[in-house]
């Protein structure tokens, strides 16, 4: 399937969903391409998983903002082959640097960058301890089996969506309980 076939379809995709997430977050290795930079060389034509542009193109055509967290301990070839695959310039953030934090620190720093609140993003990654690292921060993410695809794409709207409409359940029981008779702020008024 071609970049603008899956483009059209990831498009679709987003338009069945009254909510999308600010900002997407994206790992490399095994997420978006198919290997890890450290075993590659700076001067190789890299190549990514078969949905994975075709999805980038979709999210910024829908204006939803992307990022890039990762922990490769080489961020000059993973900066290389971003600017050779013509998607370098796509990424509102792009933290890029060796840490054992899970992530973590990388989302702390997305999130100073772009002030998008963590609950109003959305992460993929192939590896479960960054999923349940970031998960803890509030950010919605989806464990990539080989890449993002379309099939990741539709679980982790599904899950953003569902993560959503309890954050403002949450939001309204809190707005009732603050006007009740004897909560703390009625009572200051």
């Amino acid at each position: 399937m071609g970049d603008e076939k899956v483009k059209n379809e990831a498009m679709e995709i987003m338009g069945l969903f009254q909510v999308l997430p600010r900002l997407v977050v994206f790992d490399l290795d095994y997420t978006l391409w198919p290997f890890y930079c450290e075993c590659r060389s700076k001067n190789e034509k890299p190549s990514m998983y078969p949905q994975a542009k075709g999805i980038l193109h979709a999210f910024k055509d829908k204006g939803v903002n992307v990022a890039i967290a990762s922990r490769s301990p080489t961020p000059d070839i993973a900066n290389a082959f971003l600017q050779k695959l013509e998607i370098k310039s796509m990424f509102v953030a792009q933290e890029i640097f060796s840490s054992w934090t899970h992530k973590t620190e990388h989302f702390q720093k997305i999130n100073r960058k772009t002030t998008v609140p963590y609950n109003e993003m959305l992460f993929f990654d192939d590896e479960n301890r960054n999923i349940q690292a970031v998960s803890k921060m509030g950010v919605t993410s989806i464990l990539v089996g080989k890449g993002v695809n379309l099939g990741a794409l539709r679980q982790g709207l599904s899950e953003f969506v569902k993560n959503s409409a309890s954050v403002e359940k949450n939001k309204e029981q809190w707005r009732k309980f603050s006007k009740e008779p004897g909560s703390s702020k009625s009572d200051a008024q």
